[in-house]
């Protein structure tokens, strides 16, 4: 019989044997000692510390176990291998949502840790449809346009970034309609990046730099996650889902440097960089998410590395056209103790990546797309964005760790999910 090591919260300072360890042992139960400076990274980093020990089933137990100390504790306790459990504590309610929280982030977690080989582009699409039809059938319809088919529907972006694969590319269109009702308004639109593998195409990354490409697909895993954790809170709304599902490789039939993409609604595309592939993908997304109408328009990638330079591992950027989308994102954010951080993006960010041969280039030829890399990148998607729609676009500087830290465990860390879960629910 597995043996559950029971772990409490206290505010009183360890015994002096243990010195100034935040951890404390007596028997089969664990003591994290809360300096009060920062309660919930400190309980994420001991959750690490317990984890790495060997530990595989907890049961928390005691008054102090907030929802959001117990989610920091399993956001720090959860590792890509499974085998492990954490048992919560609190009232019926805590404990149920806890549960939606914990069901969501580990098909995400699931999906961003899963091989490129295991996950081609269509299967991606597939997984997450079926998944969200597990939670909503009745209330669920969707379609997978994918390969040749693309063209027919003028989703150019996504067809020129994955046509260098045997396998072909896709977007999945997803329709919630709690209502029933087919005329029923949309209230907000989801687009997420699905690059299952990216390579860099003729723009090759380094092989270090290529290692972690299984996770350019967390845009996608992570508005999936968001709508199926609204869904299961009892999401009401309209919602439709797009995926931009693409692998990024190199043959004779990749995109090339020099080519020009002309876009559904008319703007046209250098390529200058074949690495700025996710910009191109999600180009299509946000032009579907517009045609729908709705007020609310949403989209999560794992877009640019300079965003990595500009806020670290622990923030997710977001960036607005709108100051009152950035301060809600930051409020709801603030509600399920994520970390969000507001970027630049001025109506000149669109003219920053010019071309001499289209209306413009899809990165700058520099390194990282040069100075302002990821507010360039978000002005490159508002081309292609509704102009009377709120727009928040977040890029996921946070969710994904190629080794283990102080608060993760190397691999997914589906930090973002509850932020758009909130937002979905507003």
């Amino acid at each position: 019989m597995t043996q559950f090591i029971t772990v409490a919260l206290t505010q009183q300072p360890p015994q002096s044997l243990w010195g100034k360890a935040d951890v404390s042992f007596d028997s089969n139960s664990a003591s994290i000692h809360l300096k009060g400076s920062d309660d919930l990274r400190q309980i994420q980093m001991a959750a690490r510390k317990l984890r790495s020990q060997g530990l595989n089933q907890v049961s928390l137990a005691g008054d102090l176990w907030s929802i959001d100390c117990q989610w920091a504790f399993f956001q720090g306790f959860a590792t890509a291998k499974t085998g492990y459990e954490v048992q919560w504590t609190g009232s019926d309610e805590v404990q149920q949502q806890l549960e939606y929280r914990r069901y969501s982030a580990t098909f995400a977690r699931q999906l961003v840790n899963a091989t490129p080989e295991d996950l081609p582009p269509v299967s991606l699409a597939q997984l997450s449809a079926n998944w969200l039809k597990e939670l909503a059938a009745d209330k669920i319809s969707f379609k997978i346009i994918k390969g040749d088919d693309l063209l027919t529907h003028e989703w150019a972006g996504i067809h020129a970034v994955g046509r260098g694969s045997e396998r072909p590319p896709a977007l999945l269109e997803l329709d919630y309609n709690p209502s029933g009702d087919v005329n029923a308004d949309v209230d907000i639109a989801l687009v997420g990046k699905g690059i299952t593998f990216d390579s860099g195409g003729y723009s090759i990354k380094s092989s270090e730099g290529m290692l972690g490409m299984k996770a350019d697909m967390g845009g996608a895993a992570t508005v999936t996650a968001a709508l199926g954790l609204a869904i299961q809170s009892g999401l009401t709304k309209r919602v439709k889902l797009f995926l931009c599902c693409a692998e990024n490789l190199i043959s004779g039939h990749a995109y090339k440097l020099g080519d020009i993409i002309t876009y559904k609604n008319g703007t046209t595309v250098e390529i200058v960089n074949t690495d700025a592939e996710g910009r191109l993908v999600l180009a299509d997304g946000l032009q579907a998410a517009s045609e729908t109408g709705a007020p609310l328009i949403i989209n999560a990638a794992t877009l640019t590395g300079a965003v990595v330079m500009a806020v670290g591992t622990n923030y997710n950027a977001i960036f607005s056209p709108q100051p009152e989308m950035l301060e809600l994102a930051r409020n709801k954010a603030g509600d399920v103790a994520e970390r969000v951080w507001p970027l630049p993006l001025d109506p000149w960010h669109k003219t920053m990546c010019p071309s001499p041969y289209a209306d413009t280039a899809n990165s700058r030829p520099a390194k990282g797309g040069g100075a302002g890399g990821a507010s360039n990148a978000a002005g490159f998607l508002s081309r292609f964005v509704r102009e009377d729609a709120n727009w928040l676009h977040m890029d996921l500087a946070a969710a994904f760790e190629d080794n283990n830290s102080s608060l993760w465990a190397a691999g997914a860390t589906t930090h973002g999910v509850l932020t758009i879960a909130e937002l979905i629910n507003n």
